[in-house]
Order: C-alpha cells, then sequence, then structure tokens
C-alpha cells in the first residue's frame, strides 16, 4: 500500500500553563494553544541554581500535564516555561503581595538584571524531549519611590516574575534590554520553530504543526 504523501497530518500543541501571556505569544505565531494548566511548587530548592530551577520546573510541568491529561491528543507536544528574573545571585519569582512587589522593584531600580525563561517540549507519539533555558539582560531606569508606588497600584505587578510586565506597562521601568523580548514575557517564541524541527514538526506560517517532509 502506498501512503499519499500530500496528506497533512496535524499536531496539537498543548501548554501546560494558565498564564495570558504565554497564550498570547503562541498566537502571534497562529498557534491556538490547548491549555492545560498545572500547579507546581515554584520554590527552588536549597543552594539550587537559576538556571537549573527553570528547566527543572518547565520540565515538571509539562510532566504533570502528561500525568493528569486523560485527554491528551495521541498527535500532540506539551509545552511548559517557567521565567524567573535573577538580580546577582537572588532569584525573583512572583510577588506574595504589594509590599514584596515594591520592595523588588526598589532592587531592580536602575540596575541591571538576568530573566531566566526555562522551556520544556514532548512530544507525546515519540516521547522525544527538548529542554532550553534562555536568557536576556534587562536594565531599568532610575525612578522614584512614588513612580514604583503607583505602578503596584495598579495591580500589575502581583502575577510577574520580578513584579514587573515589559509586555505592560512595566515597560515604561525599562531602559535597555540585551537579548529577546519575548523570554521576558515569558516563551522565547522565536526558537519554537527550530525546537519543533529538532522533534521531526514543522510549524508553518499559519501557525500549523505538522510532520516534516519524509516522516508520514
Amino acid at each position: 500500500m502506498t501512503t499519499d504523501r500530500t496528506e497533512i497530518v496535524a499536531y496539537t500543541l498543548c501548554l501546560a500553563s494558565a498564564s495570558p501571556r504565554r497564550s498570547e505569544l503562541l498566537r502571534g505565531l497562529g498557534i491556538t494553544p490547548r491549555l492545560r494548566p498545572v500547579d507546581v511548587d515554584e520554590r527552588p530548592g536549597a543552594n539550587e541554581l537559576p538556571e537549573a530551577l527553570v528547566r527543572r520546573l518547565s520540565e515538571a510541568k509539562v510532566r504533570l500535564a502528561l500525568a493528569t491529561d486523560t485527554a491528551l491528543p495521541p498527535r500532540s507536544v506539551l509545552l511548559g516555561a517557567d521565567t524567573v528574573v535573577v538580580l546577582g545571585a537572588e532569584i525573583f519569582g512572583k510577588p506574595a503581595n504589594p509590599e514584596e512587589a515594591q520592595s523588588m522593584l526598589r532592587r531592580l531600580n536602575g540596575r541591571s538584571h538576568q530573566v531566566l525563561t526555562g522551556t520544556c517540549l514532548l512530544r507525546v507519539d515519540t516521547d522525544g524531549w527538548i529542554n532550553e533555558v534562555d536568557s536576556t539582560e534587562v536594565r531599568f531606569r532610575t525612578v522614584d519611590d512614588e513612580t514604583l508606588a503607583r505602578y503596584v497600584a495598579g495591580g500589575e505587578p502581583l502575577d510577574k516574575a520580578g513584579a514587573y510586565a515589559i509586555q505592560g506597562t512595566g515597560a515604561a521601568l525599562i531602559d535597555s534590554i540585551d537579548g529577546s523580548w519575548a523570554t521576558v514575557v515569558g516563551l522565547p517564541v522565536e526558537r519554537l520553530g527550530s525546537w519543533l524541527t529538532r522533534l521531526g514538526l514543522r510549524l508553518g506560517a499559519d501557525g500549523q504543526i505538522t510532520l516534516c517532509d519524509g516522516d508520514l
């Protein structure tokens, strides 16, 4: 029996996250992800380095989604990501309250820091894995406490690593970045196509994910 080489074998991208920012980044590529939010403990382990933390958490999200999603399409790619802000040797996750947000922003004020995003992909039908960490340097402008307080009062910082959103009004706090803007938002989507290629898949200009030629 011959195989129809014109057959399109499409894959579903399943996002192991409730983050509207990551969903929006994917939709910018034409991808409508299937959302599979998971809840993992994001606290770092004792002496855990930032790169190891985001790598571990992004994989943990994928593994938890795989274990708990009974309706996962057989032709699917699971994606998990985790982002932290790093100042010196200190890891800044999401602030617990406005006071902690204000404290984080004061620490970042007028200084440079690193934003790390770990991204994990699993092609479910082949058990092919990718787990990468991307880094971008961000420099804050120097602003007064009143400006920071107004920003915190607006509520935007409260569910963001490092207490700011570069894609929101927090952009007014930024002086410059060196690296990927999308990494700071929470998912380096400019690398997704090459990652999928490594898994034997292709990302089309229309956002469709299919098998690479020769893999039907």
